[in-house]
């Protein structure tokens, strides 16, 4: 009986040290509750009301991406034309600050 005693106090002990290390290491780990996973990317939207969109294509889509290809850091453009709009994705390389890349595509 008196080793189940001293194993229940063993094992108290070492619970109560093992949640308070838990508690502490919880406060003092980090946590991004919503990580950056994705590249950075600027979205450059165009409308031209009344137009179709082979007109799109040939005047604002086409230009742009050719143009956007040559801003330092671009790792890839896309460009959608659709009816009455065009979409334009830039996407930099990993780790280009945001700010950054909106201000060279203003550009």
């Amino acid at each position: 009986m008196n080793g189940r005693r001293r194993n229940r106090g063993i094992v108290l002990f070492s619970t109560v040290i093992t949640v308070a290390l838990s508690v502490f290491s919880m406060l003092r780990t980090p946590l991004d509750a919503i990580p950056d996973i994705f590249d950075t990317q600027v979205l450059i939207e165009v409308d031209w009301e009344g137009q179709d969109p082979i007109t799109i294509e040939d005047q604002i889509t086409y230009p742009m991406v050719s143009n956007l290809l040559s801003v330092p850091r671009v790792k890839n453009v896309r460009g959608i034309s659709m009816q009455n709009k065009a979409l334009i994705y830039a996407i930099f390389e990993e780790g280009t600050d945001i700010y950054w890349a909106r201000s060279r595509v203003l550009e």
